[in-house]
């Protein structure tokens, strides 16, 4: 009987909806977009490449009175796919915002056994259909003794001499280029998509949000400003951040914390000078309660902390960040506080959050800006009508879900699968319950090393076969179809591919040589 109450309701709404829509056929559709950073001016800038001006308009609004998080300065290589669909050229975005080069990220102290790798690209060379990491796998259990898995990756080889380059220009080899992402000053950043976005019809509006008005069903009409403007709009992007002004302070989507799995909630920030040799990789070095990261860009280093707030304070944080940095510093620290979790809506009504505002994975894996990349490109795949499709939002949420449940799963592996037991926080990290679907995740490999990528997931399993091994999951036995190789067979082929991607990377220019040539 619920269902027959609402019924008149439901129709005259959507009755209203229709008639709206066709009321509004000749004008343009009215985007707006609140905030700035690098969530609203990603935003502004796809949407402005993409959408007709004759049939949209878009608004971003921002206040320099309010500050950006702005800290996450390394990508993964997603962020390549993003730029080159704006048409960015990659020399110039790199001047712009003195970037460097990413292949990788290097974990240290995540296991007593020291330090591994989480290179971008693939390992060895696969075989008669069988995955390279299963005939490595089968020498290993066999008890020869093998080079480490990063022997036999052209990134990760590049990344731990501080080699980079484009392309590896070898005759008669598979592979002809390397994959990478960029370590840049996201403020810079958010600042070149501005000077592409304005030229291409974004109205910029500096001015501080105080409310929104809604309809009598609901959906967002207006934002009011505090100096007085009203700007309408028919779709709404929350780009707000933490704070959530649309989505969670408005139309009220509720949020999932993931905080019990990923504790750490915290981090402190600080840039120094530059170091003298530039990496190739990000470094996430592991402390009592948490983590900490290196990232170099030409200028500077980007230096922070990770922890959590169960375990340490604001002022252990900075003094442990502090006295860690060796070269001098050159901003005060930054605090920056968050909740790991999901926004279980983050597309409500005429409201879509973007960035922070729709949920937040801590930066290990540097999965920031590929969160916001790939909400954009999903509100593109199921833009609304002036009719806001329920089946169009409830895809976009359920997809945006399972997007970042996998990513979820992936970070809390490396503090799950560690055998540190130094602090309160890495024993609660070791013992504590996880997810099913990560738990079934572990348990396949350690079967017999087999990973599978479900739903197109972010990280394929070369990333996933990156952590497992590194973090020291060793599988019981191999894929059946390594019986087919025998060990010999199989030590041979390993000895060639090692000194083939030996070869190959010193052929490499150096990361900083590299840099030189594009300035």
């Amino acid at each position: 009987m619920k269902g027959a109450s609402n019924a008149p309701f439901f129709l005259r709404s959507q009755k209203i909806i229709q008639q709206m829509n066709n009321n509004n056929q000749n004008t343009p559709f009215k985007i707006v977009i609140l905030g700035g950073g690098s969530a609203g001016w990603m935003t502004a800038a796809a949407l402005s490449n993409t959408l007709p001006k004759q049939h949209f308009s878009i608004t971003l609004i921002e206040s320099e009175q309010v500050g950006t998080v702005s800290v996450g300065e390394a990508t993964i290589p997603g962020i390549r796919e993003f730029n080159r669909f704006l048409g960015i050229d990659e020399q110039t975005l790199v001047k712009a915002t003195n970037a460097t080069f990413k292949l990788g990220i290097q974990f240290e102290g995540w296991t007593k056994s020291g330090k591994y790798m989480h290179p971008f690209g693939p390992y060895g060379l696969n075989k008669d259909g069988v995955p390279f990491h299963q005939m490595w796998l089968k020498a290993k259990l066999a008890g020869e003794q093998v080079s480490e898995l990063v022997e036999y990756n052209i990134e990760g080889l590049a990344a731990q001499q501080n080699k980079f380059s484009h392309k590896l220009n070898v005759q008669n080899f598979p592979i002809e280029h390397v994959n990478y992402a960029f370590h840049f000053d996201a403020v810079k950043y958010a600042q070149f998509l501005r000077q592409y976005s304005e030229p291409r019809g974004v109205k910029r509006i500096d001015g501080l949000f105080e409310q929104a008005q809604l309809n009598e069903f609901g959906y967002i009409e207006a934002l009011r400003l505090k100096d007085g403007q009203n700007i309408k709009g028919d779709l709404f992007v929350d780009c707000s951040g933490f704070k959530a002004l649309l989505i969670e302070k408005t139309l009220h989507a509720p949020f999932e914390d993931w905080r019990h799995w990923l504790p750490c909630d915290s981090a402190i920030a600080m840039q120094s000078q530059s170091q003298e040799e530039i990496n190739s990789y990000t470094r996430a070095i592991t402390h009592d309660f948490g983590w900490r990261w290196q990232i170099p860009l030409q200028n500077r280093v980007g230096n922070g902390l990770v922890y959590s707030s169960r375990f340490m304070d604001n002022q252990q944080a900075i003094d442990k960040l502090t006295s860690s940095i060796s070269e001098n510093t050159i901003t005060e620290p930054n605090s920056l506080h968050w909740i790991n979790g999901f926004r279980t809506e983050p597309w409500r009504k005429n409201c879509v959050a973007i960035g922070l505002s729709a949920g937040f994975i801590e930066p290990l894996e540097s999965t920031g800006l590929q969160l916001i990349q790939s909400a954009i490109f999903r509100l593109l795949s199921l833009f609304p009508d002036r009719t806001f499709s329920d089946t169009n939002i409830s895809a976009y949420n359920r997809y945006a879900r399972d997007e970042i449940e996998a990513i979820r799963d992936f970070v809390i592996l490396h503090y799950k699968q560690t055998d540190n037991d130094h602090s309160e926080f890495w024993r609660y990290c070791r013992d504590m319950e996880i997810p099913d679907t990560l738990k079934a995740k572990i348990e396949m490999y350690q079967t017999n090393g087999n990973l599978f990528r479900e739903n197109n997931e972010l990280f394929n399993e070369l990333s996933w076969l990156s952590v497992l091994n590194g973090q020291g999951v060793i599988p019981k036995t191999t894929h059946p179809l390594t019986a087919q190789f025998s060990v010999e067979e199989i030590i041979t082929d390993l000895k060639q591919i090692e000194s083939t991607y030996k070869r190959i990377v010193d052929s490499l220019p150096s990361h900083k040589s590299f840099l030189q040539m594009l300035n």
